[in-house]
């Protein structure tokens, strides 16, 4: 029997970090993922899945993501029943993550504006040497159109 989850999408709102009676971090989080099809009045269609994660891996997920935030998660969908406090009986489904990845660059997730990729002309004969902050002066950034590159070119 299978039962895996691979899903691709933007939390509804903040994770919730919670610490359970045996000391284990517990957060939950909710994911809206896009349909692949749109309403009759054109509208985006989501689902809106519960999901939640264990010990690191739910600090980390606290730590930083947000509200808006991309993630991918690989997981399990698991069904649970509890009594609440009316005394009636709740069943709750949700995917339970094996990992979270987060899709964004950090500046993104926290809300901040997205850092601007600087890069530098090259001014020396080295070719491809990362410019200031780890980034590799862009080969394509003055081009004026679709770049040719010839099947020879590929290394594949």
């Amino acid at each position: 029997m299978i039962n895996r989850t691979v899903l691709v999408g933007r939390l509804t709102r903040d994770p919730e970090l919670r610490v359970s009676q045996n000391n284990v971090s517990v957060t939950t989080f909710n994911l809206a993922v896009n349909r692949p099809f749109t309403s009759k009045d054109g509208e985006q269609q989501a689902d809106f899945i519960n999901c939640v994660t264990f010990r690191k891996q739910a600090e980390n997920v606290n730590q930083y993501v947000r509200k808006g935030s991309l993630v991918g998660i690989d997981g399990r969908i698991q069904t649970r029943n509890y009594e609440n406090k009316e005394g009636q009986r709740v069943y709750v489904t949700e995917v339970v993550c094996d990992s979270v990845q987060f899709l964004e660059p950090k500046a993104q997730n926290q809300g901040a504006q997205p850092q601007q990729n600087n890069y530098r002309p090259n001014t020396n004969t080295q070719q491809n040497q990362p410019a200031q902050g780890g980034y590799e002066r862009n080969p394509f950034a003055d081009a004026d159109g679709p770049v040719d590159i010839s099947d020879s070119d590929l290394p594949f």
